[in-house]
């Protein structure tokens, strides 16, 4: 589903389809797939449930889990939606996926919450 493609990301191919909950979601088999293939150290107890953040266009997202999502796909609330280049969704759109260090620098910098892009 993704594959390496820079020090600080993987890259993949989702298709990206407003939603009117209130976060990002993905289906939940996908996401504690990736959450273990990616970000697990296998040390332990791990969550499989962390956000897994995502760089669609040029927005990053904490993406969680939820059975209701189609496999290969990640739905945004309008205003996330509204944000990006995204014209006419669902639309297969390449996302770029923070390695798991990447991805604990955002979340603690924005407190898991807004990961929009520095300026």
């Amino acid at each position: 589903m993704f594959e390496e493609f820079s020090a600080g990301y993987y890259i993949g191919r989702l298709y990206v389809q407003p939603t009117d909950r209130d976060a990002p979601l993905m289906a939940r088999a996908q996401h504690e797939l990736v959450n273990r293939q990616l970000y697990s150290d296998g040390e332990g107890l791990e969550r499989l449930d962390t956000p897994l953040v995502m760089k669609i266009d040029e927005r990053h997202v904490p993406v969680h889990g939820d059975e209701g999502v189609p496999r290969d796909t990640v739905v945004l609330p309008e205003g996330v939606l509204e944000d990006t280049r995204i014209d006419a969704p669902p639309e297969l759109t390449e996302v770029l996926l923070a390695k798991a260090d990447r991805a604990r620098q955002l979340l603690r910098i924005t407190g898991g919450s807004d990961l929009r892009p520095a300026n």
